[in-house]
């Protein structure tokens, strides 16, 4: 291991998390969670406490940060902010909701599938005029 060059931050990309503290205690224990020199973090554990102005604060926070490559959310609280998540339409990062504990996954509320099944259902029609 001593031959190996250290990991380039400049180059680096992170992951985000806006998640229950399940669910950012797991990605952090597996090596996600950073904190920069002024003290900020590339995560928020929303508990019954957080407001829905603390979520939408840490989302574009997180969407303008350059060297974040993903948020990831938990479903029902990128649910919360549905507003700031559908009309979020850069490709970097990329916003990836996900199912928590409590909360079941429904893909009929992700805006990643519902823009990909746009995209197909315009393709089909498209195809279909050829």
């Amino acid at each position: 291991m001593a031959g190996r060059a250290p990991i380039p931050t400049k180059s680096s990309a992170l992951i985000a998390m806006i998640a229950d503290e399940d669910t950012v205690t797991g990605f952090l224990m597996a090596g996600v969670g950073n904190i920069d020199m002024r003290r900020n973090t590339n995560f928020l554990i929303v508990d019954s406490k957080t407001t829905v102005k603390a979520i939408e604060n840490a989302f574009k926070e997180f969407t303008n940060r350059e060297e974040i490559a993903i948020v990831l959310m938990s479903q029902y609280i990128a649910n919360m902010i549905r507003f700031l998540v559908d009309s979020y339409n850069r490709p970097v990062p990329a916003i990836l909701e996900i199912p928590s504990k409590d909360h079941p996954y429904d893909p009929t509320h992700d805006s990643v599938l519902s823009r990909v099944r746009y995209l197909f259902s315009a393709e089909s029609v498209a195809s279909e005029r050829r």
